[in-house]
């Protein structure tokens, strides 16, 4: 028998296993990892502990985190979460809940499920949402490879400068492995050039155009026919947006997408140092067979009572596995009722309230940024939401501001480069954290603590 008790291989087992793997031992598997970065000690582990002593040992670990007050985005969000929500979420049918294939049984979480996309559709303004994605990098990947997919022959895509750079690099990670081409369309004063896409679109050649709205730097792009040139090229058109802003903003749906693909963390779920969100992914009814991930459908049973199944399952792995057009089997189904609660509590209005806010906070920052004198608005004539980009006179005031804001517990934006920073508000800043924020600047203006580029 195996030495280690809890993999029950024999040793006959091993061996049938590294002999298919054309390995002579269990160390052959982990040959191409580079001897320098093998561990080469024993793990720095301490003793065992009693549950006080545990305890204790995190809280000091947790003493050592330090808070910042959260002024940065691209894409991910300090959002408000109602208290209800952890409550509920930590009820145990729901933590133990796993993949319902066994409708009669998982009629609680089919429900959930079913309206969450249910709320989804209705945020995007197209006919049909999954349930779920991992990420939103991750779904705008999976809607890359379905505009692919529907065009069969065709198998470039082309992406807007203007779309987050992480998405981007997912996306490509993706297209490496599926012989996917992809191409960006330059952006002109911080938003899609149409003239430039339309040019790409004559090769061909096009698959599919993704584009954002909000885009990175937090600006609202007019899209005005856009779907028209597209589909002219007999393209799909695919939208990314962080979910809280599609309660105010003009919906995929409205802009002509086929799909809509994105973040759904900013509908109140932590940042949590990186997880777990939320990748949501609407289409078309046309799109519908294309579309990874679950699917959960309303019906009615023997007795007429409404119940709710997985549906279309021939797409799922589980079926088909290498022909399945999905292999997002243990997806993120506990995020998707996190969603649903945040959305049937907020509701519209709440959602509405949430923007307003989080815009207003935004402006309000936006013009005492400028009033400083110290720094100016990246993109001044175009509208935004709750982000956008400043220029600072020069790369030492913006190096200089950014450290003394972090030494002061405020993390005051995302550097995009020598002297420009992506700020975000949302409904969690106060009036108070604004003043601070702008206090800092001030005070670089008063004593002159820096000196212009050259």
């Amino acid at each position: 028998m195996s030495s280690h008790r809890y993999l029950p291989h024999t040793r006959r087992d091993i061996d049938l296993m590294l002999e298919r793997c054309k390995a002579t031992t269990v160390d052959d598997l982990f040959a191409d990892i580079p001897d320098e970065l093998r561990l080469k000690k024993a793990y720095d582990l301490p003793g065992e502990l009693s549950e006080p002593e545990v305890r204790a040992y995190f809280r000091s670990l947790s003493a050592e985190n330090s808070p910042l007050v959260c002024f940065a985005g691209g894409g991910f969000y300090d959002r408000y979460a109602p208290a209800v929500i952890p409550a509920l979420m930590a009820r145990s049918e729901f933590l133990t809940a796993y993949t319902p294939y066994q409708p009669e049984i998982s009629q609680g979480t089919l429900q959930y499920i079913f309206e969450y996309q249910s709320m989804m559709c209705e945020l995007t303004g197209l006919d049909v949402s999954n349930a779920s994605m991992y990420d939103g990098t991750t779904a705008v990947a999976e809607a890359m490879m379905m505009c692919v997919a529907a065009a069969r022959k065709r198998n470039r895509v082309l992406v807007s400068e203007t779309v987050s750079p992480i998405t981007l690099e997912v996306m490509k990670t993706y297209a490496r492995y599926h012989g996917i081409t992809i191409s960006v369309i330059p952006a002109t004063n911080g938003v899609t050039d149409r003239a430039a896409m339309q040019r790409m679109l004559a090769d061909g050649d096009v698959a599919g155009v993704v584009l954002a709205s909000p885009n990175y730097y937090g600006i609202l792009e007019d899209y005005t026919g856009f779907a028209d040139d597209i589909h002219a090229a007999k393209a799909l058109m695919v939208m990314t947006s962080h979910a809280c802003a599609l309660g105010v903003v003009k919906s995929p749906g409205e802009w002509g997408a086929d799909i809509a693909a994105g973040e759904a963390q900013s509908l109140g779920m932590p940042l949590n140092y990186g997880g777990p969100w939320l990748g949501y992914l609407c289409t078309t009814n046309a799109l519908m067979r294309k579309m990874p991930g679950r699917i959960v459908g309303a019906t009615t049973d023997a007795k007429g009572q409404r119940v709710f199944v997985l549906t279309l399952q021939a797409r799922e792995q589980h079926i088909r596995r290498e022909k399945a057009t999905s292999n997002i089997c243990s997806n993120q189904g506990i995020m998707t009722l996190y969603a649903s609660m945040y959305c049937s509590v907020m509701g519209a209005e709440g959602l509405r309230r949430v923007n307003n806010l989080s815009y207003g906070g935004a402006h309000s920052l936006a013009k005492k940024i400028e009033a400083t004198g110290l720094a100016r608005l990246k993109y001044p004539d175009k509208p935004f939401l709750n982000e956008f980009v400043v220029e600072f006179d020069s790369s030492t005031l913006a190096d200089m501001f950014y450290d003394t804001a972090v030494a002061a517990s405020i993390l005051p934006g995302i550097r995009l480069g020598d002297k420009d920073m992506l700020i975000a508000v949302t409904e969690m800043r106060t009036p108070d954290d604004i003043e601070d924020y702008i206090s800092i600047l001030n005070d670089f203006k008063d004593a002159k603590l820096y000196e212009e580029d050259e």
